[in-house]
């Protein structure tokens, strides 16, 4: 299925910007926002936590429709460590996400990789590796982290 390019194009001029967007449109439910943060490459992958690695737009965008049929995912970045350089960008993200179970809302913490290149229309995810995280890691402070030479 094609994806909505003219949605993609307004998206922001950094990679912050596009992380913004991808991180909305988890908590609307809007698969076709979502799907524009995305590079429209064929080897974009995105890895769920305990899921299988998923290659390209049609794996991806089913994965995510599939999650979305079920509602909305609440997750919001807490922690954003950034590595840029001129046309790549690494963010290592911690996630508070609530999920709603049998029992109840339960709150977890995912930890992140998101990758984005700058492509000619904009800063696009190339690729999210997400895994279970621990409640200290929703925790760690810019002074608690070790200086490395």
């Amino acid at each position: 299925m094609p994806r909505d390019r003219s949605k993609a194009a307004t998206l922001g001029g950094s990679s912050d910007e596009t992380e913004s967007a991808f991180y909305e449109a988890l908590q609307r439910g809007d698969i076709d926002l979502l799907m524009s943060c995305w590079a429209d490459e064929d080897d974009i992958v995105c890895v769920h936590p305990g899921g299988p690695r998923l290659l390209g737009a049609g794996a991806i965008r089913a994965a995510f429709e599939s999650m979305f049929a079920n509602g909305t995912v609440r997750a919001r970045p807490v922690q954003v460590h950034r590595v840029v350089a001129l046309s790549s960008a690494v963010h290592s993200v911690v996630e508070q996400v609530e999920v709603m179970l049998p029992d109840g809302l339960h709150k977890a913490v995912v930890l992140a990789t998101n990758v984005y290149h700058k492509t000619p229309e904009g800063w696009r995810m190339v690729a999210h590796h997400a895994s279970p995280g621990v409640a200290p890691d929703a925790q760690v402070s810019a002074a608690q982290r070790p200086v490395l030479h």
